[in-house]
């Protein structure tokens, strides 16, 4: 079986598999909180570690002009953003909310947080890399629309993913991460009449502001976490614990 009828065959079997999961509502679920958290966390990291891949495949057989380097570490600057914004932060807090709950709320928090949730990072991981793939072959020239949408697309959907996750486990949205994604979509429909070069530098710059921006204003709740000082809603509204 090929072309139409497998892909066809493969997202039924995913719309079936996640909508099993929402119907169920995590009935009759028994989940380890480290081991789950660990386990979406790896698919995370290969993810990410994927579009580092494609930027080798792509460079295979390809002088290495300033271009081609250039284009390359602003790639590898936009993954280590990626890295940057899930494993500095936002899955220690995950995890510690995880465990934090209970019964049903454990089960649901598992299906929407991480079976969910994290699909979509995940996709958005992969659209990246495939802009990524095609950009460093024709730095110079405009990327066409499919990977041009792919680059903004893939990236929106990553910080909604991350957008959502806040709502999910605060009732907050924050302001860093939203206004990164109004970023991505306002400089969408350009996308595609840039160099591809000049494309991936807008993108990076608005992941480099975002954490910067994060860096100096969670300084100390960020810090705070890691060390388990700070409950889950503390962190993710950035208020302080008051001192007693």
């Amino acid at each position: 079986m090929e072309g139409k009828e497998r892909t066809t065959l493969w997202v039924l079997a995913l719309a079936i598999d996640y909508l099993g999961v929402l119907v169920g509502r995590g009935q009759g679920w028994r989940l380890s909180p480290g081991h789950f958290a660990e386990r979406h966390g790896l698919v995370v990291i290969i993810a990410i570690g994927e579009s580092i891949v494609a930027l080798g495949v792509s460079a295979s057989g390809t002088p290495l002009t300033a271009g081609v380097i250039t284009t390359a570490l602003v790639g590898m600057t936009i993954a280590t953003a990626l890295w940057w914004a899930y494993f500095d932060w936002v899955a220690i807090l995950l995890e510690h909310r995880l465990r934090e709950a209970t019964g049903t709320a454990q089960t649901t928090l598992a299906r929407d947080a991480y079976s969910y949730l994290h699909f979509v990072m995940v996709a958005g991981i992969v659209l990246f890399a495939m802009s990524l793939k095609k950009a460093l072959g024709n730095y110079d020239a405009h990327l066409a629309a499919v990977p041009a949408t792919a680059l903004c697309a893939g990236l929106g959907a990553y910080l909604l993913a991350h957008v959502l996750l806040r709502y999910r486990i605060s009732g907050t949205i924050g302001r860093g991460r939203p206004l990164a994604l109004v970023a991505l979509i306002v400089f969408w429909p350009f996308a595609d009449e840039v160099p591809a070069l000049a494309a991936l530098s807008v993108t990076a710059a608005v992941f480099v502001v975002l954490i910067a921006y994060e860096a100096i204003r969670y300084r100390e709740s960020r810090s705070s976490i890691r060390h388990g000082a700070v409950p889950t809603a503390e962190v993710m509204t950035g208020r302080r614990v008051p001192e007693t």
